[in-house]
């Protein structure tokens, strides 16, 4: 398998660069009779933006998703799905000037060792932010899978910077609230809160990261392949496979360190016939397998590495120490963009694995 691929059954392969002419994704494996159109990957992509402009880039385009192949008259074939946008608002010549410097917390200097200096350095090329967008696009036609045995996935943003969201909210809460905002907190007071923050800090030229959280409701229990192929592992992968991603932890995670093993320990209870934890440090994992109760993850996004202000680094042809000032259009703070982007790389895993534990049929229903 590819770098740029994952997935074992439900099998996708991303491509495509920041500033080339469009980015794209490749899905193998997708059962045949899913009832699938433009617009149930449409609105996940318009989610994408929030709709207040001042938390975000100035590239504000608006990605049309085409489907290519592997889909015939409303329904799902079975052979590959192919999908692309175009890339539409660039800029490249933001970038000419950074041939030869390494923009600190960027990607350029590895990249440019990793492949000889060939790498495209426009928009930070493969490892920009503009790639969540095929991971969305895949997303889209797993949430819509995985809805066909009533797994249902949402995320929200619990922190920006230091304001936290202190309470736990249900899955219906965070539905009804959380695009109401334009930071994507299921709680409107606390959004303020975050919005202030980061508008503060791009007034001062700087950035700020944040957490994200995702729950996914309605995964069957025993799904996983432990040992190396667990769950909680993959969710893992696919999820630092998210441009900026630098934490990642399921349930209580580095909480559970600081606890002993009678308060982390989830008690089980029998409740109209299932089995089901009375509470749920665990995230809804085992052992690396799903244990029935709802998977929550969470996901650490460092600050933009793209700020306005002269920088320490080096000329990477002559060798030699200098500064560097980053212009052009950039996000003050990746979490809002972010929240649907978690979305789309949790629904990708568990269709992987749902259908590795042929949970969900090769062919859905009947025509």
């Amino acid at each position: 398998m590819s770098d740029s691929s994952f997935g074992k059954e439900f099998c996708v392969t991303i491509f495509g660069e920041s500033h080339g002419p469009g980015v794209a994704t490749l899905i193998d494996g997708c059962p045949a009779g899913l009832k699938l159109s433009i617009e149930d990957i449409q609105v996940d992509l318009d989610r994408r933006l929030p709709t207040d402009p001042t938390m975000t880039s100035a590239r504000r385009e608006r990605d049309e998703v085409q489907i290519i192949s592997g889909v015939f008259e409303g329904f799902t074939t079975g052979a590959p799905i192919a999908m692309l946008t175009w890339n539409k608002e660039v800029r490249s010549q933001d970038y000419d000037k950074l041939k030869v410097v390494a923009r600190p917390g960027h990607a350029d200097f590895p990249t440019s060792v990793k492949y000889g200096g060939f790498n495209d350095i426009r928009g930070g090329g493969r490892a920009s932010g503009r790639m969540t967008v095929p991971i969305m696009m895949a997303g889209g036609v797993a949430k819509k899978l995985l809805l066909q045995i009533g797994v249902e996935i949402l995320a929200h943003t619990v922190q920006i910077h230091t304001i936290k969201l202190e309470r736990k909210l249900l899955l219906q809460t965070v539905k009804q609230v959380a695009y109401t905002n334009s930071v994507r907190c299921a709680d409107p007071e606390t959004a303020e809160r975050m919005i202030e923050r980061i508008r503060q800090a791009r007034g001062e030229g700087d950035s700020v990261g944040g957490i994200v959280e995702c729950i996914a409701e309605g995964v069957p229990t025993g799904i996983g392949d432990p040992f190396f192929d667990s769950l909680d592992a993959d969710l893992a992968k696919v999820a630092f496979s998210i441009p900026a991603v630098k934490g990642f932890e399921v349930g209580l995670g580095f909480g559970a360190s600081v606890i002993k093993g009678s308060e982390n320990n989830d008690p089980y209870a029998v409740r109209d016939g299932k089995v089901v934890t009375l509470t749920n440090n665990s995230g809804g994992i085992l052992g690396g397998l799903s244990n029935g109760m709802p998977i929550v993850v969470r996901v650490g996004f460092k600050p933009p590495s793209s700020i306005p202000r002269d920088q320490q680094s080096v000329n990477l042809e002559e060798m030699k120490d200098t500064s560097v000032r980053v212009t052009g259009r950039h996000d003050p703070c990746v979490v809002p963009k972010a929240v649907p982007v978690v979305e789309a790389a949790v629904a990708i895993v568990l269709a992987d694995h749902c259908l590795r534990a042929h949970v969900i049929p090769r062919v859905i229903g009947k025509k």
